[in-house]
């Protein structure tokens, strides 16, 4: 399904994933209850995800990946100068600057403005040209980096950039990946984006060079901006006074405060998030209401149920199990690609998120994790939505039998063409027959099954289906 987000005068096309791959969210480790549960709810969040959650979403996701490469990303070490998770910052200066007026010709003869990086490597470059000229086309259907060529046009005659060639820069045994600074390309630059055209003749003439510059490509010995430390400089490292160590952490912090900046860039963005799917003022699943009326009257039949206990029970069985997963793989959701950048910047907020869900106080102090100190403010804030959230949920009317099945019968009835109902029931059957005895007893000992009369119903599929020896 198509779903278009349109922001400052921007369109960008997303497509929705079919319900079924819901099933991804379920770890092997987990049992069969457990699983059924999860995938139940995915596939009943699934329209709520759709029109009330995947906004701001994929606003989130959108803002922080502009956010990332608005700045010096390494593409060897995978660290970038402006993100929120502190394993991944590019803690060395870089200097660089914006080419704001790099015109790109595409196939067409249409011309379009990228701004890009001069510290940027060309495939970098050809990624940041992809996503804006292929801006309305899902990640799927866009052109992928190897199959375009990027030519520069400074003159009469052009020059095919690469992220390593002849010209590339050698230091030592290491080789330094191209970058336009690298060509000296320059503001107002004219770069043409083409497709690479794989015929045979071509094939065997560049074969031979494709194989150097992939080898080359997976050498340890390139790197792009920040160049690994040899042995022998690791030794000296090892042999520092402790002044150099403590100047080491001075720097160290002085780096921190571009997290803080970055996670002020996105607060509106995280909080809008948090309040979609922790709001329960505004439209509340049918589903969660369900089961989460469930769980309040089975810790009301165990005397000794907790408060804390429920809330873990409702945490682990929506947000730390739906949610959580979501926020880190926006990409199961959307036709979009997460890099390893971004999504070190989403592990840090689905982090918060789950602190959120949580009622353990963190005592924080400088030694503390940086996403905890980053969200120390906001922790409290969010940790009362997450509470107002479940107290306004057991508030709402109750959702009864009747309306739920109604609810589901729809649900149903909207995915019919994607899910198949044979395979599931098949494969529901074949666990249901492995305990068929222990499942029978139970049905048995419950009223609610004896009222719906569970227990003929099973025993009249295992007859039909197996030639069960039944009380029929």
């Amino acid at each position: 399904r198509s779903w278009k987000v349109t922001e400052k005068s921007q369109t960008y096309a997303v497509t929705s994933i079919n319900p079924a791959v819901c099933l991804l969210f379920s770890p092997l480790s987990e049992t069969v209850v457990e699983r059924m549960l999860c995938n139940w709810m995915s596939i009943c969040l699934y329209q709520f995800l759709r029109d009330t959650a995947g906004e701001p979403l994929y606003k989130l996701y959108k803002a922080l990946k502009h956010q990332v490469e608005k700045g010096p990303v390494d593409a060897k070490m995978k660290k970038a100068k402006y993100t929120l998770n502190d394993t991944g910052l590019l803690g060395d200066d870089v200097e660089y600057s914006v080419l704001v007026s790099v015109l790109v010709h595409g196939e067409g003869p249409d011309v379009t403005p990228v701004k890009v990086l001069n510290c940027d490597t060309i495939s970098q470059v050809k990624e940041k040209i992809i996503d804006q000229v292929y801006r309305n086309l899902p990640y799927s259907q866009r052109p992928k980096v190897d199959s375009v060529a990027l030519e520069w046009r400074p003159g009469s005659t052009g020059q095919i950039l690469s992220d390593l060639d002849l010209t590339s820069q050698k230091e030592g045994r290491w080789k330094r990946l191209n970058t336009l600074a690298h060509y000296n390309v320059r503001d107002n630059a004219t770069l043409v984006l083409s497709r690479v055209l794989h015929t045979q003749q071509s094939f065997h003439q560049n074969q031979d060079s494709h194989e150097e510059k992939n080898a080359l490509l997976e050498d340890d010995n390139t790197f792009h901006l920040v160049r690994p430390a040899d042995e022998i400089d690791e030794v000296k490292s090892k042999r520092g006074s402790m002044k150099d160590k403590a100047m080491t952490k001075a720097i160290t912090e002085i780096y921190l405060t571009r997290l803080l900046s970055v996670k002020g860039t996105l607060q509106q963005f995280v909080d809008d998030f948090f309040r979609s799917v922790l709001c329960s003022s505004a439209v509340v699943p049918p589903a969660v209401k369900y089961f989460f009326d469930f769980l309040d009257e089975q810790a009301l039949r165990h005397d000794n149920v907790e408060e804390e206990t429920l809330h873990i029970w409702k945490t682990n069985s929506l947000p730390l199990r739906f949610w959580v997963n979501i926020l880190r793989n926006p990409h199961f959701i959307f036709d979009v690609h997460v890099t390893e950048v971004v999504d070190a910047s989403l592990h840090v907020i689905a982090q918060t998120f789950m602190d959120a869900c949580t009622k353990t106080e963190h005592k924080l102090s400088r030694e503390s994790p940086s996403n905890k100190l980053l969200y120390a403010k906001e922790i409290s804030t969010y940790k009362k939505m997450v509470d107002d959230y479940y107290k306004g949920i057991r508030q709402m009317v109750p959702v009864s039998d009747q309306d739920m099945n109604t609810h589901l019968a729809e649900v149903s009835r909207q995915h019919t063409d994607k899910l198949n109902t044979q395979v599931a029931l098949h494969q529901l059957y074949q666990y249901a027959s492995k305990y068929y005895d222990g499942i029978i007893q139970s049905l048995d000992d419950d009223p609610a099954a004896q009222s719906k009369q569970l227990t003929l119903r099973l025993q009249q599929i295992a007859a039909a289906l197996e030639h069960k020896v039944t009380d029929l």
